[in-house]
């Protein structure tokens, strides 16, 4: 029995990252707020006017790019548009998969519904059916820029309402003639500008980097958790999420942490167990948490940001401004505000796992840490937590790689006409990977700090932690002996990608506000 979708009115420019959240989960039906209609419309007209009038204009009546210069006649404006859609459709790879497809789809008919694309109604109306039918088109993960917008995948998006190419529902490829029987839909012939709108634009980049905001966020949370159970673990000390030291400072996000910090912890017995103990200062893994993770937030804010704009913005070319009756080409596909977002969303998500595997480190290091050798009983007998370590540190590592800036390459394309492009795709496009690993690291330090609180029993940390401790048991047993713990980690992974964390976390994130 399928679930009931929640029916989601899109009004172009004000979309929340809320919905776009519940678009990336699919959970929605989609709609388009009818007063969006009206701009819609008189775009189009102003463009049927232009192509009556006879006057020259690019992206109309024009060839592309470098071939701006060539004037099509009217009898072949709608084999120009055909034409640039299967010229285009050039990409190659695995298939996005459909929570990043429903982001694109949905952020494409935000933008032709702004009203300076040009386009007719039906276009819009045609990717709402195959929305909300669950047809969503193959579209191959390389071969974008990221400027002149992503013009290959929105190719392969644009084939699907040609009736050409392969769609996706339920996880099958059918050929898109079929899905588009299945919608309700017929395949389009497309009018005077309306292939140029549907592959101009920053959809897919856009899409792929709002998915590594998500999955970051829910990584984030987890190395936060993560964090709090490696303090108790160590019995290290609260002393610096004090809130006098973080409002010295007045960053935003640090002090934000701090708080979240002190809220999970409060009333933990193993807290108040060792207050008079004499310890000074913790290695900076634990005592700098507020200021790192502070930081990590303050960045995953600023690319939120940044997405939402994005989400909502009319990025092809050229634009139709309906008032006036002019089309004026500028350079709205160009992607690197959202090079510069996944670029700063990369490096937070690094420093997450790079601190979640010092603070691993330092729970296996029985000097530093006052627990058993690598967390287990018996050591040599028995290697415990020793090679977990290991593999944080690999994936770890390999974020560092990963980490390097997008947007700061550019390679000239279409003969030198756009010869400066963003590369936000690909930048958007790892966080993907970077996403997994960094999950797999905290979740390793998850599961090592609930082994080494085991330790400190009978006491309990609070209520909130042991909820927590809780949920972790449920994914791994304690580590009396050595055992196979490769699927202890894919479940400890699971659980660092889950997103499932107490409210003093969730709240941290804007996109959780409707």
């Amino acid at each position: 029995m399928s679930l009931q979708k929640k029916l989601c009115s899109l009004t172009p420019g004000r979309v929340t990252l809320a919905t776009l959240r519940e678009i990336y989960h699919g959970s929605v039906t989609l709609s388009l707020d009818p007063q969006a209609i009206d701009a819609v419309v008189k775009s189009q007209q102003t463009v049927e006017a232009i192509v009556n009038h006879g006057d020259v204009v690019y992206g109309i009546n024009t060839g592309f790019g470098k071939l701006a210069q060539t004037t099509i006649a009217k009898d072949h404006l709608a084999e120009l548009q055909r034409n640039l859609v299967l010229s285009h459709s050039v990409g190659l790879g695995k298939p996005l998969p459909d929570d990043v497809v429903r982001l694109v789809m949905a952020s494409k008919i935000i933008s032709l519904a702004r009203g300076h694309s040009g386009v007719r109604m039906s276009v819009i109306e045609s990717l709402l059916r195959l929305f909300n039918a669950g047809v969503m088109p193959v579209i191959p993960e390389k071969g974008s820029v990221g400027a002149s917008g992503d013009l290959a995948p929105l190719a392969h998006l644009s084939l699907m309402l040609l009736g050409e190419g392969n769609v996706r529902l339920n996880g099958e490829e059918i050929p898109a003639v079929d899905g588009l029987k299945i919608a309700g839909v017929e395949p389009l012939v497309l009018g005077p500008k309306e292939g140029l709108a549907l592959l101009n634009g920053t959809q897919v980049s856009t899409a792929l980097a709002l998915r590594g905001l998500f999955e970051g966020e829910k990584v984030f949370g987890a190395g936060l958790v993560a964090g709090a159970l490696s303090l108790e673990a160590i019995k290290g000390s609260v002393k610096p999420f004090d809130a006098r030291i973080h409002e010295a400072r007045g960053q935003t996000g640090q002090i934000d942490v701090a708080v979240a910090v002190r809220a999970l912890l409060a009333d933990s017995e193993i807290v108040d167990s060792h207050q008079h103990c004499g310890r000074v200062q913790d290695p900076y893994s634990i005592r700098c948490v507020p200021q790192v993770m502070g930081a990590c937030l303050d960045n995953l804010r600023h690319a939120a940001r940044v997405l939402q704009i994005e989400a909502n913005a009319a990025s092809d070319n050229p634009l139709v401004f309906s008032e006036t009756g002019e089309v004026i080409s500028g350079g709205n596909f160009h992607a690197e505000p959202v090079a510069f977002a996944a670029d700063i969303i990369a490096l937070a998500v690094a420093e997450i796992g790079a601190i979640s595997e010092r603070r691993l480190a330092l729970l296996l290091d029985t000097g530093l840490s006052g627990l058993p050798p690598f967390l287990v009983k018996e050591g040599g007998i028995n290697s415990g937590f020793m090679i977990a370590q290991v593999t944080a540190a690999a994936l770890a590592s390999e974020n560092k790689s990963l980490a390097h800036p997008g947007s700061v390459d550019s390679l000239p394309t279409s003969a030198n006409q756009e010869d400066h492009v963003s590369m936000a795709t690909y930048a958007a496009r790892r966080l993907g990977d970077m996403c997994f690993n960094t999950a797999a690291v905290v979740g390793i330090e998850a599961m090592a700090a609930a082994q080494g609180i085991e330790f400190s029993r009978p006491l309990r940390s609070s209520a909130l932690m042991e909820q927590v401790f809780s949920a972790i048991r449920e994914r791994v047993a304690f580590l009396d002996k050595d055992r196979l713990l490769a699927p202890d980690i894919e479940s400890m992974r699971q659980w660092g990608a889950s997103g499932e964390l107490p409210a003093v976390i969730t709240q941290l994130f804007p996109s959780t506000a409707a």
